[in-house]
């Protein structure tokens, strides 16, 4: 910070330093001296040198967090300052001395700041390979300053996609010189250093302090190392937001990835593991997520955690979902949480034992006491009301987390399945569950409480994992039948599972059409009174008429629910 009562000097203008005499400069010239002849033999490169003085930085950010300190920091040490627009104003502001970019080139900044670094006298100073002789001759013949760290971050084109601004706003935050000026830098990391990050300008400051200005060969790769992953994730952002516009499957699928943590191990003890987040997702598994308590999250808890999260979604009223293992296997609507938590959990206690359980509600004292007479791995709910989490934290294992995203995840991005040496890329599986749309097969229709549970059952049924059979009644679950071989194996599964003494009046949901009669003719047996399914085998008549014999009412969604 400026002292007080200083008036911080001008940052100095071409017009206050005069170009070096005949220093009449063409870029041709400038780049093909420091590039070389193609069919000139150039002599071996000696070997890097394990630390590089810096004594001149270039400094040209739009996150200016930390900056100021930063510039401080190495003004303190020596280190003239270089920098553009904004930047130069803000140090200036701060009291630093600090030298333009258009004293440096030569060249003013144009075209409203669209070219400000793209001059060969900066890149020349960059690029040089300081042990060649021919590189240092022409720098010397054309007199052009070194820049020996680069510290640059890039315009925010993430944050305008977000922001949903118009197109032509966004292609304003489309940076060119700054990704220019990094990958400079960070190739010629041998004699240079590029900082990217503000979260690296103490650990900078700090090994330039403790070695009198110079950074080491090891710190100087990894931040070039840094660097070209920074370029790449911004290009990344940048071309999916043109193939978005133009093609729903481009034939180049460019995504990036950054890492949010890393993850105690594996699906198993002995395979390492890490999350990552989609770089310009809207939201992700743990965006808002705070954890009140209890251990890391694991690898499994965040595949089951996705799960809960996705089916506690799909209702509007009070909801509960237990998830084991990726299959939901207990889920139910209630007048508040806890009702809704008792009834998914009477589904199947025995499975719901170190679950992950989802809420849409906060929850309450009443609730957690009840939560804590169960061994629950993870616990999500949008809030705790008082007293929740004092009773929740008496478990000294269970993870709490408390769910304050409000915003909607995008369904309009495709899911992706990676398999050896690809990715499957598909639309996701969203259903809006229209009852218009839905035929009634059967000579006898639904009741109103029987398509109230064929709903119910129909949203479960979609997050079950193939072949999936639901039953339901009074809008929760009442056995669940996943992964099996056979669909008719899925209905026997669901209906051995049941904990209720009597089946009768209770509704089925199959994620596919039954091929044969006989997985029907088992529910029906059990007292199943109305199924949904999508329809579309050879043999549906067969199946409808299965249903018409026994009285009961089948309805056709025309829509699979395939979840492999």
């Amino acid at each position: 910070m400026a002292a007080p009562g200083r008036i911080p000097p001008k940052i100095r203008h071409a017009s206050d330093r005069a170009l070096p005499s005949g220093s009449s400069v063409d870029a041709t010239d400038i780049l093909a001296a420091i590039a070389g002849e193609p069919d000139i033999e150039r002599p071996e490169p000696l070997t890097a040198p394990a630390a590089v003085t810096i004594r001149r930085a270039l400094l040209s950010v739009s996150d200016k967090r930390g900056i100021v300190d930063f510039a401080n920091g190495l003004a303190a040490l020596g280190v003239e300052l270089v920098s553009t627009g904004g930047t130069a104003a803000a140090l200036a502001d701060a009291g630093l001395e600090v030298r333009a970019i258009e004293d440096f080139t030569g060249f003013p900044e144009i075209m409203d700041g669209r070219v400000k670094t793209l001059h060969p006298r900066l890149y020349a100073g960059l690029l040089a390979v300081r042990d060649d002789p021919a590189h240092m001759a022409a720098l010397g013949e054309h007199e052009i300053e070194e820049v020996d760290l680069v510290c640059v971050n890039l315009y925010p084109f993430e944050r305008a996609v977000a922001s949903r601004l118009p197109p032509a706003q966004i292609i304003e935050n489309i940076d060119i010189g700054g990704p220019t000026m990094i990958r400079a830098a960070a190739k010629n990391h041998a004699f240079a250093a590029v900082v990217t990050s503000p979260e690296s300008y103490d650990a900078v400051l700090d090994e330039l302090r403790g070695t009198g200005g110079q950074l080491s060969m090891p710190t100087r790769e990894s931040l070039a190392a840094e660097a070209f992953a920074y370029t790449a994730r911004y290009d990344t952002a940048v071309a999916r937001w043109f193939a978005e516009k133009s093609e729903d499957f481009p034939p180049l699928h460019v995504r990036a990835y950054e890492k949010v943590t890393d993850l105690p191990y594996g699906e198993n003890p002995h395979q390492r593991a890490a999350y990552y987040r989609q770089v310009g997702a809207r939201t992700h598994i743990l965006s808002g997520i705070d954890q009140h308590h209890g251990k890391q999250l694991s690898f499994n808890n965040l595949v089951d955690l996705d799960s809960a999260r996705a089916v506690v979604r799909e209702f509007d009223t009070p909801a509960c979902v237990i998830v084991k293992h990726n299959n939901p296997c207990g889920a139910a609507v209630g007048d508040a949480a806890r009702q809704a938590y008792e009834r998914a959990f009477a589904t199947d206690p025995l499975s719901a034992f170190g679950g992950v359980i989802a809420f849409n509600r906060p929850v309450d004292a009443a609730t957690a006491e009840r939560l804590a007479e169960q061994f629950v791995e993870v616990l999500i709910a949008p809030g705790f009301e008082q007293g929740a989490l004092e009773i929740l934290q008496r478990k000294p294992s269970i993870r709490i987390l408390e769910d304050g995203e409000r915003r909607a995840p995008l369904f309009a991005e495709p899911e992706i399945k990676q398999v050896m040496g690809g990715l499957l890329v598909q639309d996701r599986d969203v259903d809006l569950a229209d009852r218009t749309e839905m035929e009634v097969v059967t000579e006898r229709h639904p009741s109103d409480d029987e398509w109230r549970d064929l709903m119910f059952a129909w949203k479960v049924c979609m997050h079950v994992r193939s072949n999936a059979i639901v039953l339901a009644r009074g809008e929760a679950t009442a056995g669940i039948g996943a992964g099996q071989m056979s669909r008719v194996d899925s209905v026997r599964l669901a209906v051995d599972k049941s904990r209720l003494e009597s089946l009768a009046g209770a509704v089925l949901a199959s994620d596919a059409f039954f091929p044969f009669s006989d997985g029907p003719e088992i529910a029906i047996g059990a007292g199943v009174t109305a199924i949904i399914q999508p329809g579309g085998s050879r043999r549906d008549p067969e199946v409808v008429e299965a249903a018409d014999a026994a009285g009961i009412a089948m309805v056709f969604t025309s829509r699979r629910h395939f979840r492999h």
